[in-house]
């Protein structure tokens, strides 16, 4: 039986740096696959995770669920059939709910679900509460663990909040709030793997006490009658709601991608990611990143989430890609602002 981890968060929280932690500390000599859905047309992150031996299946097609449902399971089975791993680490679009992830998961034969985790950004929980909650909330709800990023540069107080605040939206989530620095990647595995018996556990109490259903209801965050739930997810593409107050997520987000041969300088780029947070001139921009050819030799990896940019050197690539994510963009601005034709 396969384990499948799945590691969902929200735009730039961290996802694939707590991913890489893991596989270097955490998961001990295991077979591993790593299947990402990047929402946008230009994949970033597949080769930080080449390098660690992983096999990559990319899909940039969006939502798991909602676009790619067949596709998606097809996908596992072939990777289950193909590779034979004690486990597979999903790494959702951070636009993508975690609940039509886990249904999409749920459907394959000859896998289980491990731990559902969510990284969240311990600055950013507020502001993603307010403008993006039905995806953000979405991916709180439904995790079993829940691992802040960021909370050696949050102010105590952001830390204390933001766990308030998620507590409420999942009041039977575990959350890690040490810095992960202070944290090796085995200690994070052991708690994801306690909730993963502990919920066999609950599912055995379950099935013995035939509660199941009224159990499902309490903890699985959906809030309707479970029946309903599948006669809706057929219908309505897995979201369990009326179709009026769901979104997929490229109605929401939009991304903007790009090869190019341009150089830039460190401290052009510098300034161009500083100008992003102008809402008013490129639209609400929640995500940049890339990797571009630099003025002075040597190559330039960027990484932007708002209000934080993460600038550092890394080895020669065919040619330079960025990607830009976010709400109501300005796509004419940003091309001027990266001076791309």
């Amino acid at each position: 039986m396969t384990k499948i981890d799945i590691f969902s968060g929200f735009l730039g929280a961290g996802k694939t740096t707590l991913i890489r932690k893991l596989i270097a500390e955490g998961y001990k000599n295991e077979k591993l696959v790593l299947i990402e859905n990047e929402f946008g047309e230009i994949a970033i992150d597949g080769g930080f995770l080449k390098d660690a031996g992983v096999q990559i299946t990319e899909m940039n097609s969006g939502c798991i669920c909602c676009t790619l449902v067949g596709d998606f399971t097809e996908a596992l089975k072939k990777v289950i059939a193909e590779y034979a791993p004690d486990r597979i680490i999903i790494e959702p679009s951070g636009v993508g709910k975690l609940s039509d992830v886990a249904k999409a998961v749920a459907g394959v034969e000859s896998c289980e679900i491990g731990a559902k985790v969510t990284v969240v950004d311990a600055g950013k929980c507020r502001m993603y509460i307010r403008n993006f909650g039905e995806f953000f909330n979405d991916q709180v709800q439904n995790a079993d663990v829940i691992v802040l990023s960021r909370t050696d540069t949050a102010s105590d107080g952001k830390v204390v909040a933001a766990s308030a605040m998620l507590s409420q939206l999942n009041p039977n989530a575990t959350i890690i709030t040490t810095p992960w620095a202070e944290l090796s990647g085995a200690q994070i595995v052991d708690v994801m793997e306690r909730i993963d018996s502990l919920s066999t556990t609950m599912q055995e109490m379950e099935h013995h006490h035939e509660h199941h259903h009224h159990e499902h209801d309490e903890h699985c965050g959906c809030g309707h009658d479970h029946h309903e739930h599948h006669h809706e997810h057929d219908e309505h593409c897995g979201c369990g709601h009326d179709h009026e107050h769901h979104h997929h997520a490229d109605e929401v987000f939009t991304s903007w991608g790009v090869e190019t041969p341009k150089k830039f300088s460190e401290s052009g780029l510098r300034d161009i990611l500083s100008r992003l947070g102008d809402e008013e001139k490129y639209g609400v921009i929640l995500r940049a990143k890339g990797f571009v050819d630099s003025t002075d030799g040597g190559w330039i990896y960027f990484d932007y989430v708002p209000g934080e940019s993460d600038i550092r050197r890394g080895g020669a690539a065919v040619t330079g890609r960025l990607c830009v994510i976010g709400s109501k963009m300005k796509e004419q601005a940003i091309k001027e602002l990266f001076d791309i034709e």
